[in-house]
C-alpha cells in the first residue's frame, strides 16, 4: 500500500474516530436519580469526560483537515504541466 493510501485510510479512520467522540458526547449525563453525593460526583466525572471528547474531536478534525490539504496541494503540484524558464514567464 502507498503512502497516499495509507494517508487516505487514515483520514478515513479520524472522521470515524470524530463522530464516535461526538455520540459519546451527545450521550445523556445522569439517567437514573439517587444519592446527591453519587449524582454529584457522577455529573463532575461525565461532564469531564465529554470536554475531553468534544476537544479530542476538535483536534482529530483539524489535523484530518491539514493531511487533506496536504493531500489535495501534493495532488495540484503532481498534476502541473513542466515549463521550462522561457515559458512560464511568458504572457
Amino acid at each position: 500500500m502507498s503512502t497516499k493510501e495509507t494517508r487516505k485510510n487514515i483520514i478515513r479512520a479520524g472522521r470515524k474516530a470524530v463522530d464516535e467522540l461526538i455520540k459519546v458526547a451527545e450521550e445523556e449525563i445522569i439517567t437514573e436519580t439517587g444519592n446527591d453525593d453519587l449524582a454529584a460526583d457522577r455529573l463532575k466525572n461525565a461532564a469531564a469526560t465529554k470536554k475531553l471528547c468534544i476537544m479530542d474531536a476538535f483536534e482529530i478534525l483539524q489535523r484530518v483537515e491539514e493531511e487533506e490539504n496536504i493531500l489535495n496541494s501534493n495532488d495540484n503540484k503532481s498534476s502541473r504541466s513542466f515549463k521550462g524558464f522561457a515559458e512560464g514567464r511568458s504572457k
